[in-house]
């Protein structure tokens, strides 16, 4: 069974920072694209940070660009996600998504075929 399961959100002050893990299981992170998306309450899903199965092709979204970094720690299968200088703006589900092949070519989430359950990140002072 695919799954992949996130965790590291919380609740930080403006201009603070979080980490959040995305670990897989079921799958290699060498075998699929996968990356982070977020959806705010009234908002559409969008996406954060994505990257190939190779490591090689990372994409970000211009909200975040500058601000986040995503990695992968293959010995344990997880995708991470750094985001520095958090804005209220930010505030959101995060969740982790496996796309359903090895390019994700657009970080859409129509092209995730395996959704973690999401960690809500809040930021507010």
């Amino acid at each position: 069974q695919l799954r992949v399961v996130e965790s590291g959100g919380g609740l930080v002050q403006p201009g603070g920072s979080l980490r959040l893990s995305c670990v897989a299981s079921g799958f290699s992170l060498d075998d699929y694209a996968i990356g982070w998306f977020r959806q705010a309450p009234g908002k559409e899903r969008e996406g954060v940070a994505c990257i190939n199965d190779a490591g090689r092709v990372i994409y970000y979204s211009d909200s975040m660009k500058g601000r986040v970094t995503v990695s992968r720690d293959m010995p344990k299968n997880t995708l991470q996600l750094q985001m520095n200088n958090l804005d209220p703006e930010d505030s959101a589900v995060y969740y982790c998504g496996r796309f359903r092949s090895q390019i994700f070519g657009l970080c859409a989430p129509s092209r995730v075929g395996t959704w973690g359950q999401g960690t809500q990140v809040t930021v507010s002072s």
